[in-house]
């Protein structure tokens, strides 16, 4: 990974339409632009490139509960009744103020075969971060699974810049170092919430194959043309330890010719293999996507849809929905709103796994706690590796993490699946072209 970052990158190629410069204020100006490029391309390398400090686990080496993870020996003549549930590695991030909502996130949706990693991006303060580890190495659950860690050196991740994808990319290297075992990746923000319980959500996910990546993509451009793909800016997130704002340069770019361009959502759900794609440079793709989206705004939507459509390798494997309900209303101000009573039932049925945008303490996460997790305030999902007595705390006393117990989540959600996966559908809104 880290010999690929000490290489000179390629020549840009996707900005073939420029013609020569005649007078020496536009080769001046030209240059100016080439170095911000190039110099912010570097700085989102070497960012995802850096170590992570963790004060989750401490010096000595602690092994996983043998409640939770036993050792069972392979039988030969044993035929499984089902197959062997598959590994989620989250990214739960989020902002100053925000250790509450992620705690409560991550309470939502823990489950033992999973692994997480907190960030609280560098406008939060070292003693919110630091609070945040203590409140979780206080949680017997985690200690025994020794799944959830926090990222010690943090990042900004500002929604308009690249330095979201920057900061994504370092929390999914952070997690293919910490854990060999996982199948998905998912990023969550402090405002997404679970609509299914781990247990529904590892149940179907163990019966589908291992190469499916959940992203929205289309390659319809439209008015994002001139607003979100031709101006250049500088993501100052890349650069500096203070919270400044993004600020745009008077040039703007053509579209490239070399690749398409395509755009989706922010949640994508990637597979481990797409994500070492991306991340250990074993191919140009990426890194020249990474290159012409450091300097473009709103570019987190776009990276992860158009390197997908734009490699022969993963195009294939793409399922055009990112299994979440958007619970907000999409205005010029992209604020979320509180949901009304009425939107619940049709958010529920949707078959969705996640939802957002949830503000602090909404009623409607209540609601979804009391109604779909059966979760107590302050607690984890019940699952199948929770053997306590349902008057006391269930999850008191741990079994096998491999034991799955599915509830109608999972009905809703093998119905929207199955449905993504119709004929008529899979492939017709596959990477097409509008």
């Amino acid at each position: 990974m880290h010999n690929n970052h000490q290489q000179t990158p390629p020549a840009s190629p996707y900005n073939s339409n420029a013609g020569s410069t005649t007078t020496a204020s536009k080769d001046n100006s030209k240059a100016t632009v080439c170095i911000i490029l190039a110099t912010s391309f570097f700085s989102f390398l070497f960012i995802i490139a850096l170590p992570s400090t963790s004060p989750i686990r401490p010096l000595t080496i602690i092994r996983p509960d043998p409640a939770l993870f036993p050792n069972q020996p392979i039988s030969l003549t044993e035929i499984p009744s089902a197959p062997t549930p598959p590994s989620i590695a989250y990214f739960i991030s989020g902002s100053a103020g925000d250790s509450a909502r992620i705690l409560r996130l991550l309470l939502a949706s823990y489950h033992p075969r999973n692994h997480y990693l907190l960030h609280l991006d560098l406008s939060a303060s070292q003693t919110e971060r630091d609070r945040l580890a203590i409140t979780i190495q206080a949680i017997p659950i985690f200690k025994a699974a020794q799944n959830v860690d926090v990222v010690g050196k943090s990042d900004y991740a500002y929604p308009r810049g690249p330095s979201a994808i920057s900061s994504t990319l370092h929390g999914a290297s952070i997690l293919l170092r910490l854990a060999s075992d996982w199948n998905w990746f998912i990023s969550l923000n402090a405002g997404d919430y679970p609509l299914a319980t781990q247990d529904d959500i590892l149940h179907i996910l163990s019966y589908l194959p291992k190469d499916l990546n959940f992203v929205n993509h289309t390659n319809y451009i439209g008015w994002k043309e001139s607003k979100k793909l031709k101006p250049i800016i500088v993501d100052t997130g890349l650069y500096l330890l203070e919270k400044e704002e993004i600020f745009y340069a008077t040039q703007k770019r053509e579209l490239p010719t070399a690749f398409k361009l395509f755009s989706g959502s922010s949640f994508t759900m990637l597979t481990r293999s797409f994500v070492e794609f991306c991340i250990l440079g074993t191919d140009n793709l990426p890194r020249t996507l990474l290159m012409y989206f450091t300097n473009t705004p709103y570019s987190y939507s776009n990276y992860f849809p158009t390197v997908l459509c734009n490699s022969d390798q993963y195009k294939k494997t793409v399922i055009n929905h990112n299994l979440q309900h958007v619970a907000f209303n999409k205005t010029i101000s992209t604020k979320p709103l509180s949901l009304k009573p009425e939107e619940f039932d049709a958010m529920i049925q949707s078959g969705a796994a996640f939802a957002t945008h949830f503000q602090f303490d909404s009623p409607v996460l209540d609601r979804i706690d009391r109604e779909i997790l059966k979760r107590s305030p302050g607690k984890v999902v019940p699952g199948g590796w929770c053997l306590g007595e349902p008057a006391n705390d269930t999850c008191s006393v741990w079994g096998d993490a491999s034991i799955l117990r599915p509830g109608p989540g999972a009905k809703r959600l093998k119905k929207r699946i199955v449905d993504l996966l119709a004929d008529d559908k899979y492939r017709s809104m596959q990477c097409r072209d509008e």
